[in-house]
């Protein structure tokens, strides 16, 4: 039977509803911290569409059609119709399976529809995530004994809320962590209920006059106007001493992290570290290298007070704040492990070659206990404890074991979400109109900065605080219980490449697996697992339980390409590891999956070449794909690492057995008549030109998944790869684009390239991903496009005639000579005529013409290029004449330079 998603994907609907609202999943993944972020629209879509049929009848399509878009309007839209229609074409009930689970996004949908639903993941911290996420709120804990713990809940929760019971619990528990909590820590931070926290720098000495300074970078610390604040370190050099100095208005010295000139006024490059007291510089290889050395020390620096009507108003440290942080460090020397093989100081090492993704490891870090000042050590020390304790009270009292890891991992969540706004990468994030907030540790959300001055949380409210990621996060659960349906999820840790699943258990696998180098998810969380685990040694003791040597997060089997800087010679997760891995673990759907079963893969990427890679994997694990539809879920994200926009939601179906050989020509023609046949059915559900590319992948590979493999002229195996250009011409071709009644196949190759950009993009930035695919497609070298589609920004755009640079031709292509006249335009007829003459075209050269009304019609009417397309156009009378003439005279001065020649030769 075929699955819908082999036929038709809501591409518009995904794209659309996975920027905001439930369909963003932004909810999701404020419950627990984790690095991808698969919108639940997509989430959703792709489940759906891989369970519903694609039935022949045209109406019976488009009533299913309709149903799809009404269900991804909301978490539970069309809950009942959809339920009921999967159902009828799975009587026996849906078992679904996601083997790259993550924080559980896929696995959810499924819950959420009443469905089995499966997930599973390597990580430590993922497996925890997706059991919040998929397993405990879809479950009953009504018969749970009362907590052993007084207090007052939240009674503005309805009664009619389904799951109240495990809110009105978690309320308490984070009420009794938070007394417990704060009454450990209390005595070292004094005024605590009205100071927000307090910010830090890092000393280092100076090598010159030996005093210790410390490092900062901004000295802002409330945006300039009513209440503006700075401050400013005052050195006196007589007695080594320096203190900071908080004042109204702007700053009003240079910070002492700033850029400098060396002797000979030339900029010196990176931020250089000034001693205050003898202004000598330090350039960025000597202050980081003196931090690796292990010559950091903490100094508090200032205090932030919440004030009736101002907000967060910073002053000077007192004494006995000084006094207190001290004491910190001395208590901290006595904290007793958490196990025996869990000290109370994270000793879990960073791995080597991580210096692009772990900033602290570049400034002495060797440890995730390396991270912090002595008291933020502390206080995550005790927090851990005090959830620990909390725990270990709540099986005493008689709760369930999985209530208690309900309870406590929550708990957890909450403390690797107050991990994102701690360490000394947090930093302060001065906003306009006086807001002060903390910034994200996770700078590009998987790679963690570094800032010598940062800012410490304290035990009152305000972000980063416990009291107030508490309320957020029990915020996020109430949002996501509310009209809760469904059944709880199965999560299990483990590995892709070998899963625990019989043959044939699962109706479809739905998975978003990782995507080469993009995120390296263990190394990039480990920070937050070696707290997260000391946290929940009593409930989930299975989270210490790991295979890497440093003590971390297992990576033994984790199916990435890190990216490696610095020295790591035992790094096994290359490319070769990958591309052999992702085929194992696809090799392990299909077994897994029904005969006539989908995987259903998502997946984003810029780089063709890992397309192809990723193509082949799934070749080698005997799956054919069948569908490929893009949606635009990824603008802003992933690091900024490879400037992708589009996923593609592949569904692919076990290879039938006895397939033959099949010849490359006979499969040419094939997939572009399965490409063509297709278009027009897109082209009826309204699907986007750019969109039509990307889902040619689909039809060609089922052309190509006929045969076992596919033999050229000499009877050597075709790449299946080398089908992907071909299924995108054969859109191209499908479509039948007109350029002013001409075929685009009429015109040169350059100019056929540069047309069917504009069709597609006009004068928009671009992925340059995508520049690639359409040079492959056009079966051109990138060298001979690369001018016509300059950088701009982090994509690329087409060329515009001013900057356009090209020595005309008779040789030149019509897209040059246009942009040529273009250019020239602005000096008049004359010399527009002789861009035509170096081209030795005629002025009415259709070719020309019809290029020039393409264009114009296609750029937007402000575009200078339009504007001066249309200027030709309406002088092309003018420009006809003004050819002739130029033409004319270019004769008369040939004859005139050949008769000046002849009476020479005469003399």
């Amino acid at each position: 039977m075929t699955r819908m998603i082999e036929r038709w994907f809501p591409c518009a609907d995904v794209s659309a509803n996975s920027r905001v609202g439930w369909g963003s999943g932004n909810a999701e993944r404020s419950m627990f911290t984790w690095f991808a972020a698969r919108p639940t629209v997509q989430a959703k879509a792709a489940l759906i569409t891989s369970l519903l049929p694609w039935p022949e009848d045209e109406s019976e399509q488009r009533r299913l059609q309709s149903l799809v878009k009404e269900a991804l309007t909301g978490r539970y839209a069309a809950w009942n119709e959809l339920r009921a229609e999967v159902l009828r074409e799975n009587p026996n009930g849906v078992a679904m399976l996601d083997p790259f689970s993550g924080r559980g996004m896929i696995p959810v949908e499924a819950a959420r529809l009443g469905f089995t639903a499966h997930g599973v993941d390597y990580s430590h911290l993922a497996y925890l995530a997706s059991t919040l996420l998929v397993d405990y709120p879809f479950r009953d804990w009504n018969e749970e004994p009362t907590l052993p713990f007084q207090g007052q809940v939240d009674d503005g929760i309805p009664m009619s809320v389904p799951g109240q019971r495990l809110l009105e619990d978690l309320t308490l528990v984070m009420d009794e962590v938070n007394e417990r909590f704060t009454a450990s820590m209390r005595e070292f931070y004094p005024r605590s209920e009205t100071t927000w926290g307090y910010l830090w720098a890092t000393t280092l000495p100076c090598q010159e006059c030996g005093r210790r300074f410390p490092l900062i970078g901004s000295y802002e610390l409330r945006k300039v106007g009513e209440a503006g604040q700075s401050y400013y370190i005052d050195a006196d050099p007589a007695t080594g001493e320096f203190e900071a100095v908080v004042h109204e208005g702007p700053p009003r010295r240079t910070p002492t992290l700033t850029s400098a000139r060396d002797a000979d006024g030339r900029k010196i490059a990176g931020k250089s570290a000034v001693c205050p007291f003898c202004d000598h510089v330090h350039p960025l290889g000597t202050h980081r290298r003196l931090a690796s050395e292990g010559l950091s020390r903490d100094a508090l620096l200032l205090a932030a007070d919440h004030v009736d009507g101002l907000g967060k108003v910073f002053r000077e440290i007192t004494r006995e704040e000084q006094q207190a942080a001290a004491a910190a460090d001395d208590a901290l020397r006595s904290e007793s492990s958490f196990s025996p093989i869990v000290p109370a100081v994270p000793n879990e090492e960073i791995a080597p070659g991580n210096n692009n993704i772990i900033g602290p490891s570049i400034y002495g870090a060797r440890t995730y206990g390396d991270f912090m000042c002595g008291r933020q050590t502390l206080s995550f020390i005790r927090l851990a404890r005090t959830v620990n304790e909390v725990g270990e009270d709540l099986l005493k009292g008689g709760v369930s074991t999985d209530y208690a890891r309900a309870l406590t991992g929550y708990m957890a969540a909450v403390i690797a979400r107050k991990i994102r706004r701690s360490t000394r990468s947090a930093t302060l994030e001065v906003k306009r109109g006086g807001t002060v907030m903390l910034h994200d540790i996770y700078a590009n959300q998987g790679s963690i900065g570094f800032s010598y001055d940062f800012f410490e949380a304290g035990l009152g409210d305000g972000p980063g605080t416990l009291n107030s990621l508490s309320r957020s996060t029990l915020s996020t659960l109430r949002n996501l219980i509310e009209g809760r349906r469904g059944a709880p999820g199965v999560v299990q840790k483990g590995s892709a490449t070998d899963l625990s699943f019989a043959t044939g258990s699962m109706d479809v696998v739905v998975t978003d697996p990782p995507y080469d180098e993009m995120v390296a998810y263990a190394d990039s969380s480990d920070l937050i697992y070696s707290w997260v685990k000391r946290a929940l040694t009593a409930t989930w003791p299975e989270l210490s339980v790991t295979s890497d040597a440093g003590g971390a997060q297992d990576k033994a089997e984790e199916i990435i390409v890190k990216r490696v800087r610095g020295e790591a010679p035992n790094e096994h997760r290359t490319r070769e590891h990958y591309d052999s891995s992702i085929a194992r673990a696809f090799q392990e759907m299909r077994r897994v999956v029904r005969r006539d079963g989908l995987v259903t893969i998502v997946f984003g990427h810029g780089e063709p070449e890992v397309w192809q890679r990723l193509l082949a994997a799934i070749t080698q694990a005997n799956l054919v794909m069948t569908g490929s539809w893009p949606a635009t879920t990824e603008a802003g994200s992933h690091q900024g690492k490879a400037n992708i926009e589009t996923t593609l939601t592949m569904s692919c179906r076990p290879a039938q057995p006895g397939r033959p050989e099949g010849r490359r020509t006979a499969v040419e023609a094939q997939v572009k008549d399965e490409v063509t046949s297709r278009v027009r059915l897109w082209e009826k559900s309204g699907l986007a030109p750019t969109d039509m590319l990307m889902a040619a992948a689909g039809p060609a590979m089922e052309a190509v998944g006929r045969y076992s493999q596919v033999l050229d002229s000499r009877a050597e195996p075709v790449d299946v790869a080398t089908f992907l250009p071909l299924a995108r011409q054969a859109v191209q071709e499908a479509m039948a684009v007109d350029i002013d009644q001409h075929p685009l196949e009429v015109f040169d190759a350059r100019t056929r390239f540069a047309l069917w950009w504009i069709r597609l993009y006009g004068r928009q930035v671009t992925a340059k991903s995508e520049l690639r695919w359409q040079v492959l497609a056009a079966s051109m070298d990138l060298a001979e496009v690369r001018d016509l589609a300059p950088d701009a920004g982090q994509g690329c755009r087409f060329v515009t005639a001013e900057k356009f640079k090209a020595v005309i031709t008779p040789e030149s292509p019509v897209i040059d000579v246009v942009l040529a006249m273009a250019k020239a335009s602005e000096d008049g007829l004359a010399a527009v005529s002789e861009v035509v003459l170096a081209a030795g075209r005629d002025a009415d050269d259709t070719y020309l013409w019809a290029t020039m009304r393409f264009l114009s019609g296609q750029l937007p009417d402000a575009d200078p290029d339009a504007i001066a397309f249309s200027r030709i156009l309406r002088n092309r009378t003018g420009l006809s004449s003004a050819a002739r003439t130029a033409v004319q005279a270019r004769n008369s001065a040939e004859k005139k330079r050949q008769a000046d020649g002849q009476q020479l030769e005469l003399l």
